[in-house]
C-alpha cells in the first residue's frame, strides 16, 4: 500500500482561481431501484473497472457534466462543467460554471481538454479576453484532477485501472439509464502505471502531490462496461489549509457517440503573460 504524501501543491495558479472555491454537486441523479438488464455484475469487480476506461474509448464519445464540491472555511462550494468528450483522441470541451460571487456575476470558463494540456479562456485576473491559458497538466501537483475545477472524464475513468479493492452495490439507475453500482478504493500510482501515455505523467503527478495515493469511489456501469457516472474522493493539500482538503469530484457521462468537435488555440491565441492569483 502506498504511504501517505506530504508535499504541497505548488506552482498551479488555476488552483487559486478554480479550486479555491472547488466543489461537487452530483451531476447525475441515482435513481430508482429498477434493476439493470442482467441483475449479476459480469465478472470480478475489480477486472470490470479496470476495463471501464477502455469501454469508453471503444464508445468514442459521448457528452458530460461535472461538479466539484470542497468544503472551504466553513463554506462548501460548488464548481459545475458541462460538454462533450472524445474518447479515442482524448479531446474535450467543458463550459465551466463557478460559484456566485458577491462582487457580480462570473462569467463561465471554456475548458479545453486535451493529453497533457488544460486550455482556458475566460480565465480572467488580467489575461485578455480574446486569449487562451495553457496549462501543463504534468506540471500539477494535482495532475489537474481538480486544479481546472473538472475533472477530464477520462482521466477520471483512467482513475479506475488502479483499482486495488472493489464491491458490487447492487442495480440502480442514473440518467434514465439502468446500472450497476460498484464502491472500492484506487491507488493512483498504480493507476499511473496502467494509465494510457497521454495520462501517464499527470497521474504520478497527482500520485505524488496528493496527500494519500488512495481515491474511494462509487462507480456506475452500464450493460456495456460504459461508466455512467463516476464519484472521486480526492485529498490535498493546497498550502492554504493547515491539513488535506477533501474534494468530490462527480462526472456523469451520456449520449454516447455524439459529435465532437474540439479545435485547440494556436500559439498566437496563447497568452504568455503572468495569471494574478484571485
Amino acid at each position: 500500500m502506498a504511504g501517505r504524501r506530504r508535499r504541497r501543491m505548488g506552482g498551479a495558479f488555476v488552483t487559486v482561481g478554480l479550486v479555491g472555491c472547488v466543489c461537487l454537486g452530483a451531476g447525475g441523479c441515482s435513481g430508482g431501484p429498477r434493476a439493470a438488464a442482467d441483475d449479476a455484475p459480469k465478472g470480478d469487480a475489480v477486472e470490470v473497472l479496470h476495463r471501464a476506461a477502455d469501454r469508453l474509448a471503444e464508445a468514442g464519445s459521448s457528452q458530460a457534466r461535472t461538479s466539484m464540491e470542497m468544503a472551504t472555511g466553513g463554506t462548501r462550494v460548488t464548481i459545475r462543467g458541462e460538454g462533450v468528450y472524445d474518447y479515442r483522441r482524448q479531446l474535450g470541451r467543458l463550459r465551466v460554471l463557478l460559484p456566485q460571487d458577491p462582487a457580480g456575476p462570473r462569467r463561465p470558463i471554456t475548458e479545453l481538454l486535451a493529453p497533457g494540456a488544460l486550455f482556458m479562456k475566460n480565465r480572467g485576473a488580467g489575461v485578455p479576453a480574446d486569449k487562451w491559458v495553457r496549462v501543463d497538466t504534468a506540471t500539477l501537483s494535482d495532475g489537474n484532477l481538480v486544479t481546472g475545477g473538472a475533472t477530464d472524464p477520462f482521466v477520471a475513468a483512467e482513475v479506475l485501472r488502479g483499482t486495488r479493492r472493489a464491491t458490487y452495490v447492487g442495480p440502480t439507475e442514473v440518467a434514465g439509464a439502468q446500472v450497476r453500482h460498484y464502491r472500492g478504493t484506487a491507488d493512483l500510482a498504480v493507476a499511473a502505471r496502467r494509465a494510457t501515455t497521454a495520462n501517464r505523467q499527470a497521474l504520478a503527478a497527482a500520485a505524488e502531490g496528493f496527500a494519500t495515493t488512495d481515491v474511494p469511489f462509487d462507480a456506475y456501469l452500464d450493460d456495456e462496461g460504459r461508466i455512467r457516472k463516476v464519484r472521486h474522493r480526492f485529498s490535498f493539500v493546497n498550502g492554504r489549509q493547515k491539513g488535506p482538503v477533501a474534494v468530490a469530484s462527480t462526472t456523469l457521462l451520456f449520449d454516447f457517440g455524439t459529435p465532437v468537435r474540439v479545435r485547440l488555440p494556436e500559439d498566437e491565441d496563447i497568452y504568455a503573460g503572468r495569471i494574478a492569483e484571485e
